[in-house]
């Protein structure tokens, strides 16, 4: 018995790094899962590899009403209904925020924020029509507190945890609980460029990072993908956070607690 048997949830930006991890973790659960992403072509192969009896792919632009419109009709077709989502798809640049082109700024909220939005707008009716479930929204430990050079996505990330609480509260007669995950460094081909590259040393990279992070944070090492993965499974599977909606959940290290070592 997997703690999602019978469960039908969307992941978006499914396709690769902390999206792909909870895909594959979830299908281990028993549930069948609509990998959505605008990477068709690592979307396909993933869902091929997990099996047509427990996952499909579609190509999800979140940013785009009609491309949830269509996600949720083909999840509809393929599992008969709609039990959960995981709004995991998001983009991150660095810049100085006087510096950052206005274009670039909508650009970034209309994937992280806008898309959110539209992931709980889209679903939202169809899990209620299920019975309930869950929605886990991915926000970030920079949506917790501040952080220099990413000031477009720390705003979207702190209008998530705002999002959430809000359709917590709107939702909860529906029976659907709405719960928000903020993930610290994480070692994905997001936070490090070179899992993107054939002819970089992705583990030589994913040492740098622990480098790096090992006096910000207090387990002094970089997070992987799965550890995120196994929050958004808790905050999905009923049995486990059955009493629990409108919650960020922090899970950085000890990023956040504070200062370790001088």
């Amino acid at each position: 018995m997997g703690k999602l048997d019978g469960r039908v949830v969307i992941v978006t930006g499914g396709a690769r790094g902390q999206g792909e991890q909870e895909a594959r973790l979830f299908v281990e659960e028993g549930a069948r899962v609509v990998i959505g992403d605008v990477l068709d072509e690592q979307g396909e192969a993933l869902a091929k590899e997990l099996g047509e009896q427990s996952a499909r792919y579609v190509h999800l632009d979140v940013s785009q009403e009609e491309d949830w419109q269509a996600a949720v009709a083909a999840t509809k077709d393929a599992f008969g209904k709609v039990d959960g989502l995981v709004n995991n798809a998001g983009i991150l640049r660095f810049n100085e925020l006087v510096n950052t082109p206005l274009a670039e700024f909508q650009q970034i909220v209309q994937v992280n924020q806008v898309g959110v939005f539209l992931g709980i707008k889209s679903t939202a009716p169809e899990i209620g029509a299920a019975g309930g479930g869950s929605i886990v929204n991915t926000a970030s430990y920079a949506g917790m507190t501040g952080m220099a050079y990413v000031g477009a996505y720390s705003a979207t990330k702190h209008a998530i945890i705002g999002l959430t609480r809000v359709a917590a509260l709107e939702l909860a007669k529906r029976h659907i609980r709405v719960n928000a995950i903020c993930p610290g460094a994480v070692d994905t081909p997001m936070s490090n460029p070179a899992h993107l590259d054939p002819h970089a040393d992705a583990e030589q990279a994913s040492r740098g990072l622990d480098a790096l992070y090992r006096k910000l944070v207090p387990l002094g090492r970089v997070g992987r993908a799965e550890e995120v993965a196994r929050l958004a499974l808790f905050l999905t599977a009923e049995e486990d956070s059955a009493y629990i909606t409108g919650q960020p959940f922090v899970v950085d290290g000890g990023w956040l607690a504070g200062v370790s070592v001088i």
